[in-house]
């Protein structure tokens, strides 16, 4: 039995409707599929389901009071042994951060085996960690990062500025995580250069005012070259990763159970627990149900329902963030029908945005209508996502079938319209009750105009099917990180490629927009960026790309027994953001 502490959490949810709750897709998932298998409490086999992921909110109906902290532990004595058993909201195919596609649960795995060059500190600005320093030229153009001395790899390579280089060069030349790459750096050997043993020269396409936001996710996570050299050679080794990290990969039972245990000579100092383990547990009531019956210390969710049992238990500690990430629905303009803005216009009229707030968010996650909440400094108030229209939305789907009726949906291998309404496919990942639910939500709304078809995709080939531009309209989840740059990526013209994998999903390119998210990435003054960012924002509002629902809730619970959640520091003292979109660190966690 726990007991009650000061540790409660911080902040609870008001105005909770009664609802059945529903969750949306994040990065193409959903919180609500099979059930998953228990965890043991030191080790654990069962299978767990497929992975996938979610989100949901509104800006009226819930009371949602974000806080990423927690109070902190310096009054008390760490202690050292123990192992921490997190539940994940999906697996992920691989841990190789200059190969894998890393979601949220992808990344809280990720950072118990990698240290990032950079970290957020709790202002959202970066601050250096395996880096010592980062100097920029007068133009902001070139930046010089200086490594810390005497760190290695957990194979006894040395981290040295030809590390890094490796990294770097294995991320550009990967398919997908190259697209990442590309827009900030020359596409030859200038980009990066090795100016001594632990010094590194980086010469990027444009002005960067915070160059360090770049590598304080996947693209700044370091592995070890020896390491990586082998698993190209043997692809099996990505599912066991060798870092610089506080924790040391020690076993791997994909979608069951991915264990870390204590680096002894980690860098950064003491790390109190003997390990941690990791468990794909896809529905979040059963997610739940383990971190009450004991059988997990911890878990991350998005689902909103989960969230309401969560925060409303004192026994628990909540990391409450609904700062990021945004659902939404995302239409493909490359092949018809959404190649004409009138077909966009009419699926925004047509969507359910009151129902699928009220029936998804539950109260816990806010209305959206762009990709930064009311909070934010680039919050464009001006700004409006149309829906519950019918009417507009069957006039516009009558001029476009009058127009471009008899033309083929390459996807469908049909006309673009049948019948006077226009054929799509809805795709989601799964399997998941909750994204199923949502699909008949949004096809009872869209019904007005639309015939629609639906593909269920395990998540990693739904990743694939959105990136190389397979698909009409899909649920997601994406955006919200605290350096708005690393989110334009998905918006920029450069990373569509017409004829393979693209990161800007909708394949929209707007040479306007591209110039102001330049001219923004700029800029040091944070409120005159913030003009700009607002033009940006409402010309994507004025594409019809993307139909917002919610602002994603991200909780990360903790059993009342375990401390030092948000006790990270960087190497200067600096102390880290607790949590960002669903992931946190686990180097000075320790269980009471």
């Amino acid at each position: 039995m726990r007991s009650s502490s000061s540790h409660r959490p911080f902040r609870r949810l008001g105005a909770v409707l009664a609802t059945a709750g529903l969750v949306v897709s994040a990065c193409g998932g959903s919180d609500d599929s099979e059930p998953a298998a228990e965890p043991a409490a030191e080790s654990a086999s069962e299978p767990a389901s497929e992975p996938a992921e979610e989100p949901a909110g509104d800006d009226t109906l819930g009371e949602t009071e974000t806080d990423v902290t927690l109070p902190p532990d310096d009054d008390a004595d760490s202690i050292f042994g123990g192992t921490l058993r997190y539940g994940l909201e999906a697996d992920v195919n691989g841990l190789n951060p200059t190969s894998s596609a890393l979601a949220a649960s992808g990344l809280m795995m990720a950072n118990a085996v990698y240290d990032t060059l950079a970290v957020y500190d709790e202002n959202d600005v970066s601050t250096p960690h395996l880096a010592e320093s980062f100097t920029p030229n007068d133009t902001l153009t070139t930046w010089t990062m200086k490594l810390r001395e005497g760190i290695t790899f957990h194979d006894g390579t040395p981290l040295n500025a030809e590390a890094v280089l490796v990294n770097f060069n294995a991320q550009r030349g990967d398919p997908l995580v190259g697209l990442a790459i590309m827009p900030f750096f020359p596409a030859d050997d200038t980009a990066a250069i090795a100016v001594d043993d632990l010094t590194i020269e980086f010469n990027v396409n444009f002005p960067i005012a915070d160059f360090g936001a770049i590598l304080t996710g996947q693209l700044g996570m370091v592995a070890s070259p020896t390491w990586i050299a082998a698993a190209k050679e043997d692809p099996t080794l990505n599912q066991a990763p060798v870092g610089t990290g506080p924790f040391v990969f020690d076993s791997r039972s994909e979608d069951s159970v991915t264990r870390f245990v204590r680096n002894e000579e980690w860098w950064g100092g003491d790390v109190y627990l003997d390990a941690v383990e990791f468990y794909p547990v896809t529905d979040g009531d059963d997610r739940n149900n383990l971190l009450f019956n004991g059988d997990l210390d911890a878990l991350h969710t998005t689902n909103q329902a989960s969230i309401i049992d969560l925060v409303d238990n004192a026994d628990y500690q909540s990391i409450i963030d609904d700062t990021g990430e945004e659902s939404y629905a995302m239409m493909n303009t490359a092949i018809p029908p959404f190649d004409d803005i009138r077909a966009r216009q009419a699926l925004a009229h047509a969507s359910p945005i009151e129902e699928y707030v009220e029936l998804i968010g539950l109260g816990v996650s806010r209305r959206a209508t762009q990709r930064f909440t009311p909070e934010s400094i680039n919050y464009n108030p001006d700004l409006v996502q149309v829906g519950n229209d019918p009417d507009t939305a069957a006039a516009l789907v009558a001029e476009y079938c009058a127009e471009r009726g008899e033309e083929t949906n390459p996807l469908l291998g049909t006309t673009t319209c049948t019948d006077g309404k226009i054929n799509v496919e809805l795709q989601w990942s799964g399997p998941s009750v909750v994204q199923t639910r949502i699909a008949e939500l949004l096809d009872e709304a869209w019904s007005v105009g639309f015939n629609v078809t639906f593909q269920e995709l395990p998540q990693d080939a739904h990743v694939l099917q959105t990136a190389i531009g397979q698909y009409n309209v899909n649920t997601w989840r994406q955006f919200g990180s605290p350096d708005v740059w690393t989110d334009n990526v998905w918006l920029i013209c450069a990373t569509i490629n017409p004829a393979g994998l693209s990161l800007n999903w909708p394949r929209n390119c707007d040479e306007e927009r591209d110039a102001l998210l330049f001219q923004a990435t700029a800029m040091s003054d944070l409120e005159a960026r913030a003009e700009v960012l607002k033009q940006a924002e409402a010309l994507t509002n004025e594409a019809f790309t993307y139909v917002f629902f919610t602002h994603t809730t991200w909780v990360n619970s903790f059993a009342d027994n375990v401390r030092g959640v948000c006790d990270h520091t960087s190497p200067d003292g600096v102390k880290m953001r607790c949590a960002v979109s669903g992931r946190t660190w686990f180097s000075k966690v320790w269980i009471e």
